[in-house]
């Protein structure tokens, strides 16, 4: 079994999300056109990281983003890893993420665990506390957000599950672009697992963003990378890598989670 799927390195117009949503309408549009099976947006592509400006731009309840994307899932026959948003829900800011079955059902929604305060993050935003499994397109998978992948036993305890997909959204600063190659490497390394991986590209106030959306095989090695500039970029995943890799050295066996601390 194969999926084909499609990263969506965009820019992100900061504090307009009106601008965005048309954005992603097109990007959308363009990997249908394509014939993607999926299509992966990248983290905050609503507002951008506009954080002291939330109270009058967050999606309340995550509704507008929701209905947007199912329409366009519905429309298109296509499954969407809706990236993340600024949501608004009980007097609280979220870092949202919406997956969409290409039937136009949300399948799960996550908010994003680890915040990061280089970005000012936990200023603003509240900390979700659940895991985000589940099957899209006939695969499982999981999925997390930007500065959730330095923490490798977070990615482990949602691809414990079974996960053959690793789904990252992300607003990765250019200067720590090296290490963004180097963690999602290592998470598909040791969970056995595709990484698949979607930054943004241009700029806000305080940073520059670079892209270098990557999808990435159980081994390790990069099959995709979107470069520098905004595209959307495709790659096809081939699931018979995992059993293969999976059978010569089962690490999910041979843990020990009675001795992690």
């Amino acid at each position: 079994m194969g999926l084909t799927v499609a990263l969506a390195q965009m820019d992100v117009d900061f504090a307009n999300p009106g601008a965005n949503f048309e954005r992603v309408s097109q990007v959308i549009a363009e990997a249908a056109k394509e014939h993607a099976d999926i299509v992966v947006l990248p983290e905050m592509w609503n507002t951008g990281y506009a954080l002291d400006q939330l109270n009058g731009l967050a999606d309340p309840n995550g509704q507008n983003t929701q209905e947007l994307l199912q329409e366009l899932a519905r429309n298109y026959h296509i499954n969407i890893v809706g990236g993340s948003v600024a949501t608004a829900r009980d007097d609280r800011f979220y870092n949202t993420s919406y997956i969409v079955d290409d039937q136009g059902r949300l399948v799960s929604s996550y908010d994003k665990v680890h915040l990061f305060g280089l970005m000012n993050e936990e200023q603003y935003i509240t900390a979700g506390k659940t895991e985000n499994y589940f099957q899209l397109a006939g695969a499982a998978s999981a999925g997390v957000i930007c500065y959730d992948i330095r923490f490798p036993e977070w990615l482990r305890t949602n691809a414990r599950h079974g996960a053959k997909v690793l789904y990252v959204s992300a607003e990765w600063p250019q200067p720590r672009i090296a290490q963004w190659e180097v963690l999602l490497r290592a998470r598909a390394i040791e969970n056995q697992a595709f990484v698949v991986a979607v930054n943004r590209v241009g700029d806000d106030p305080d940073n520059h963003f670079n892209g270098h959306s990557l999808v990435i095989d159980p081994l390790g090695n990069i099959i995709a990378n979107a470069g520098e500039t905004e595209k959307v970029k495709l790659a096809t995943i081939d699931f018979s890598q995992i059993e293969a890799v999976r059978g010569q050295i089962p690490v999910f066996k041979d843990r020990r989670p009675e001795l992690y601390r």
